[in-house]
């Protein structure tokens, strides 16, 4: 086994070393070659220059680096630097020469009988049809390998040396297979025969525990799929603080690109600090505060093993959507009630004065009227109330249809021209009819209620316009009014329900307050866009933009 090791090194240490050294001989053989011609070439250009201008005297006195021969186009000698050109033969069979003579130039080469010199050739043809000729002798392929051999043989020689110690290194080793076993993927050919029972029990157990954990790196891929998913940020803790798993919303809500290694590391809020320390102790945590306009709240509980507490889990929740809907139904709880309670308390207070007798016969008429319209005003809220509910659900009753938005917007102005004219206000239309597919009752409703503020808040001989325009993709309504313009703090509440811009004026002209709401909720349900422009003392224009080529999904 031994010789055998020894045997292939060595061959093919010297294989290597046989086939380096040629190639390296051929490379730099053919790149000499290469320049020399280069050389021949540029040195016959010179030649020619000069036998142009001065004929065969250039020749006197010049002492070329290579062999020159000056050949006449039938092929005789007329000068050469080396030979006289008397007794020359004639050149025209010459290789060079044939295709100088043919096609401007050629070349050849002619190795000597001891392989030990190579002649190259360059022939040129000139402008008379003579040739001039540049031959070099160099040492061949077969002499520089003789040159080498001294070298190619110490080398040889080392190789054999450096052969044997490495044939020395591996009989040791092949005498110990058992330190080379690959445990993790142990095969019959990496071991003696003998050794096959022991190797056959270490592969059953390594595919045993490869399935095994296989199966837990897929839970925990499905885990981590799971929690990098979560737009709740997650973190589990151990009984010092340190940071053993969490997801990428947990890091942004520390303020850390990467999740640190320990909840030291990083200044988190004193309330994520004081939730871990509760779970940590055993008992459960939580916190909810404000941080970067947004609500956040913060469960944490114990992970206990055997009884005892080993972690703390935590989850840090984003609630903002839900205390604002909570602020929000408490606010609305508020203002109803308000609403509500201010109709009430005056029927309340006329009918007490009606039943103890202490209204005249004259002016029982006008509290029965401040009744009756005390109770259209619970009427007119109730139903906004309800209109409102309908469109947060949104689930209408009727189905959409075809609206033109023009003659909706005639029919209600024609509608309102009696409450205009009582405030002297004038109304007009302006624009093209526009087909969109909507719900008409919602429309209807939107349209009323922008053109009711409209002559409610606008001034005596102002007037109102309603222009109603459109391209392929869109159609657009606008209500323009000279009242009495909207501040650019309030710009943004007013679409709030029971936001008033003037609470004195708006009582006084009546309302619930739910109008602009109204407006605001259809347009959603109608995915259209709303804006509004306004400037005080100057008017208000509210904007609603439909879109026609898709009609609604959630309407039937």
């Amino acid at each position: 086994m031994t010789g055998k090791i020894f045997r292939s090194c060595l061959a093919m240490c010297l294989a290597v070393i046989v086939l380096c050294t040629g190639l390296f001989v051929a490379v730099m053989t053919e790149r000499n070659e290469k320049e020399i011609f280069g050389q021949m070439k540029e040195e016959a250009a010179y030649v020619a220059q000069g036998i142009d201008r001065m004929g065969i005297d250039y020749f006197t006195g010049l002492e070329a680096g290579q062999r020159l021969t000056w050949i006449a186009a039938d092929g005789s000698v007329l000068y050469d630097s080396v030979a006289d050109e008397a007794a020359m033969e004639n050149h025209l069979d010459r290789e060079e020469v044939v295709l100088a003579l043919e096609k401007g130039e050629g070349i050849s080469q002619h190795i000597s009988n001891t392989l030990l010199e190579k002649t190259m050739y360059y022939a040129l043809r000139l402008d008379d049809g003579t040739v001039l000729r540049v031959s070099c002798t160099h040492v061949s392929l077969g002499a520089r390998i003789i040159q080498l051999l001294q070298p190619i043989l110490w080398v040889g020689l080392l190789t054999m040396i450096l052969s044997g110690l490495l044939a020395s290194r591996l009989a040791r080793q092949i005498i110990k297979p058992i330190n080379g076993l690959d445990l993790e993927d142990p095969r019959r050919d990496q071991v003696y025969e003998e050794l096959w029972p022991l190797v056959s029990r270490l592969r059953e157990q390594n595919h045993t525990i490869s399935r095994q954990i296989e199966e837990l790196r897929r839970r925990q891929r499905e885990f981590a799929a799971l929690v990098d998913n979560m737009s709740e940020g997650v973190l589990l803790l151990d009984g010092k603080y340190n940071i053993l798993s969490g997801n990428q919303s947990a890091a942004a809500f520390l303020g850390e690109e990467n999740l640190p290694e320990s909840l030291r590391q990083n200044r988190c809020r004193g309330e994520l600090w004081d939730a871990a320390a509760k779970a940590l102790a055993g008992r459960h945590g939580e916190a909810l505060f404000q941080a970067d306009f947004r609500s956040v709240e913060i469960l944490a509980n114990p992970v206990t093993v055997n009884g005892h507490v080993t972690g703390a889990m935590i989850l840090i929740v984003d609630v903002t959507e839900r205390e604002e809907r909570e602020n929000l139904r408490r606010e609305f709880s508020a203002n109803v009630s308000h609403e509500l309670k201010t109709p009430l308390t005056a029927i309340s207070g006329f009918a007490e004065l009606m039943k103890e007798g202490l209204v005249e016969p004259e002016t029982m008429k006008e509290f029965a009227g401040d009744i009756y319209k005390e109770c259209g005003q619970l009427i007119a809220l109730v139903d906004d109330i309800m209109k409102l509910s309908r469109l947060d659900e949104g689930a209408p009753e009727v189905s959409s249809e075809v609206v033109d938005l023009y003659a909706l917007s005639g029919d209600i102005l024609e509608s309102l021209r009696p409450a205009a004219a009582r405030q002297n206000v004038t109304l007009s239309l302006e624009g093209d009819h526009e087909i969109i597919r909507g719900v008409w009752r919602i429309l209807n409703e939107m349209l009323y209620n922008l053109c009711e503020n409209a002559i409610k808040y606008n001034k005596d001989g102002g007037r109102v316009t309603v222009r109603v325009s459109g391209d392929r993709e869109t159609a657009v309504v606008s209500v323009e009014d000279t009242g009495i313009g909207i501040s650019k703090g309030q710009q943004e509440r007013v679409f709030e329900r029971f936001y008033r811009v003037d609470k004195s004026h708006s009582r006084r002209i009546g309302g619930t307050g739910l109008g602009l709401s109204i407006v605001k909720h259809g347009a959603q349900y109608h995915n259209a866009k709303l804006s509004l422009d306004s400037e005080p003392g100057v008017g208000t224009t509210i904007t609603l933009t439909f879109r026609k080529e898709n009609e609604l999904d959630h309407i039937s």
